[in-house]
């Protein structure tokens, strides 16, 4: 299967429920962790400086969603009630600080929380991203 969508998520969060339950549903997106070099290239070119948060890069559609808006297109897209993806999406932060405190993180995600098209020097650079992916990473699980 052709992989659609790429899930760039905090490789070191030890729980990240959301992402794990909506990416058991999906077969078309993958995830990479934000810390890998790959993911890092494209987020840089993406939005030309790395911002921290959850970023869902889509190819077929030329968007890229971020923060509030990734975690509400994920859940969206593996089917999760309404009520879900409006509590993911007006919650995002509280759920990611909490998450980064629990961890020992020690980071808050930045803020960006939009719909952007995707610009060419970021897709140019999404095979890389699926080459460094997985269906079901180990960190997600």
């Amino acid at each position: 299967m052709d992989v659609d969508a790429v899930l760039i998520y905090d490789g070191e969060c030890p729980y990240c429920s959301v992402a794990a339950t909506a990416l058991k549903r999906l077969d078309d997106v993958e995830a990479i962790s934000w810390y890998d070099d790959a993911a890092q290239a494209f987020l840089a070119d993406q939005f030309d400086e790395v911002p921290f948060a959850m970023v869902l890069a889509d190819r077929r559609e030329e968007r890229v969603y971020a923060g509030r808006a990734a975690a509400k297109e994920l859940a969206d897209r593996a089917g999760m009630p309404g009520l879900v993806g409006s509590l993911v999406r007006d919650n995002y932060e509280t759920i990611a600080r909490v998450v980064g405190v629990a961890s020992g993180r020690g980071r808050d995600p930045d803020d960006v929380h939009s719909r952007y098209p995707m610009q060419r020097e970021a897709l140019t650079r999404f095979d890389a991203l699926v080459e460094h992916a997985e269906p079901r990473p180990a960190a997600l699980s």
